[in-house]
């Protein structure tokens, strides 16, 4: 008996080895789903294109005249016409200063032209009595010239008062304050009653005409070189107006609707910072962007024959960008690439590394080892490619 149970234990310990051995088998076997199994990865074929590049930089705004109202005389406020905020329109009243002594000014100049004109009428009546008489030789002519000469100054008084009056009815003019442009009220540091005078620290208050706007931004002097050589042209004037229109990304982040123009650049660079200063021109209906607002300046830049590689496409090592090229036997190999600084969203530019025609593995890579074999499943450029597109215009806008 007991040597029947030995063996039937023997017996069933090979079968069950047995069938471990072939699960081992099939496991491991090509095809099977095994850990050495190849898989297939999507791969694409590098085909140059066209593409436009968005470079960013931060500017500052301000409308397109910022005036600062200020008075030119000696009183106090005696009424406001506008608030803070409020649109103006060029000529309307700001405010009234109370100063009594500008309308005493007019009403003396205007009694001293009376007083003027009189001695004038005197002068002439003189002259005219005269002359008869020195015709008459009754009269030396020397008295005529006496009284002509008496009626010249006579005369010249008479056109200083007058000018006296005009600059009394200017200093009067003063005591209203309109706007000189129309736009924005900016704040308003004085209250009724405040003293004000010409040598006041601080203006009444800002009107900001923001019909267009001026976006400042600064380039660097490698980025303006690049500028001066991308650019047609053979001057300054005519550079700037090849440069396509820039869009103006708002402080939420979203795109001003209106397009805009570089229209200036500074002549110099700043020995301190290295940059030039640039100045962008939007339209700004409706009064939208205020002045003293942030933002950033996008300018396109259009590469005609690009290679183009999705970021997913990529990994990185050390600051270093890779792909995976796809060689022979289907093996992949990894690859260093350079790649432009303002690529796009979704996509690299490949400056060196790839060249056209060559294939590498879309998806994935993460997952890859070098020397790795793959089964390689083709994927339709132009597919991939409008899909980077798509994609990035969608963050642009």
């Amino acid at each position: 008996m007991m040597y029947f149970t030995k063996h039937f234990f023997i017996f069933s310990a090979s079968i069950f080895l047995f069938a471990c051995g072939s699960d081992e088998k099939k496991s491991a076997a090509p095809g099977m789903g095994g850990a050495n199994a190849v898989k297939d990865y999507p791969v694409l074929t590098i085909t140059p294109q066209s593409t436009t590049l968005y470079s960013e930089y931060p500017a500052t705004i301000q409308g397109q005249q910022n005036v600062e109202i200020r008075p030119k005389i000696d009183g106090y406020i005696d009424r406001m016409y506008v608030d803070e905020g409020a649109t103006v329109r060029q000529g309307q009243l700001l405010f009234q200063i109370s100063a009594p002594q500008y309308e005493q000014e007019v009403r003396t100049a205007a009694a001293n032209i009376k007083i003027a004109q009189a001695n004038v009428n005197a002068a002439q009546m003189d002259v005219n009595k005269v002359r008869p008489l020195v015709e008459k030789n009754i009269l030396s002519k020397y008295e005529l010239q006496s009284a002509q000469y008496t009626l010249q100054a006579r005369q010249a008084a008479l056109a200083q008062a007058n000018a006296t009056y005009a600059n009394a009815r200017t200093n009067l003019g003063y005591t209203t304050v309109t706007s000189p442009v129309s736009g924005i009220v900016g704040s308003i540091p004085y209250k009724i009653g405040s003293l004000v005078s010409s040598n006041t620290a601080q203006p009444l208050t800002t009107v900001s005409n923001v019909g267009n706007i001026y976006a400042y931004f600064s380039i660097n002097e490698k980025q303006a070189l690049a500028f001066s050589q991308n650019t047609k042209g053979t001057n300054a004037a005519e550079r700037l107006a090849s440069i396509p229109p820039v869009s103006l990304v708002l402080a939420d982040g979203t795109v001003f609707s209106q397009k805009g123009r570089i229209e200036a650049s500074g002549g110099q660079i700043n020995t301190q910072t290295g940059a030039i200063s640039v100045r962008a021109t939007f339209p700004n209906p409706g009064n939208l962007i205020r002045s003293g607002s942030t933002g950033a300046v996008r300018i396109p830049q259009t590469v005609d024959t690009a290679i183009l590689v999705p970021q997913k496409s990529t990994y990185e090592i050390q600051g270093k960008l890779f792909v995976y090229l796809l060689g022979d036997s289907n093996k992949v190999k990894s690859v260093e690439i350079r790649v432009m600084p303002n690529s796009g969203g979704q996509y690299y530019v490949v400056q060196e590394g790839l060249r056209a025609g060559d294939k590498i593995v879309v998806e994935g890579v993460a997952s890859l080892r070098e020397g790795a074999a793959i089964r390689p499943r083709v994927v339709n450029a132009d597919s991939v490619n409008n899909q980077m597109k798509n994609s990035t215009s969608r963050q642009q806008q």
